[in-house]
């Protein structure tokens, strides 16, 4: 099942238990899936499941720069709702990577391009995040090339 068919069914089911925030939650997402699609496609194209999941991890992204900005501001109530719909987005993405699976990537995509130092970064992460398959986001990725050529 694609992405946008789960989520319109979850929308149909979050109305029928009249699951507020997750509605919500899920209005606002089919509405940046089609924004995106109109931009990318035309007003009648449909986003796949490829291209639907950076429009996911923006929109999980903008809430968690929401968050830090709230509990700077003390309004832990207002950050607690933001977790609340990270969880929900979170549930369409992939199943993340562990870090072994992090790690080996990582050491192969390094061995493939041979790198020894930072300065090969650029093609390293290349390789690796084509091997994430969006299993994990870039500054986890990025950080995970840095620590091993900076001791490789």
């Amino acid at each position: 099942m694609s992405l946008a068919v789960q989520i319109d069914s979850d929308l149909k089911d979050a109305m029928r238990s009249r699951d507020a925030p997750r509605l919500g939650v899920l209005r606002m997402l089919k509405s940046a899936l089609k924004y995106a699609a109109i931009e990318k496609l035309g007003a009648e194209g449909v986003l796949d499941d490829p291209d639907a999941l950076p429009v996911i991890r923006k929109e999980i992204k903008k809430r968690e720069d929401s968050i830090a900005s709230y509990e700077k501001a003390e309004r832990p109530d207002l950050a607690d709702k933001e977790r609340a719909e990270v969880l929900i987005l979170s549930s369409y993405l992939p199943q993340g990577l562990t870090a072994e699976e992090l790690t080996a990537i990582v050491r192969g995509a390094i061995a493939e391009v041979g790198a020894t130092t930072r300065a090969h970064m650029g093609a390293v992460m290349k390789l690796a995040a084509a091997a994430a398959d969006g299993r994990t986001d870039g500054r986890t990725l990025s950080a995970e090339v840095q620590r091993q050529l900076g001791t490789g």
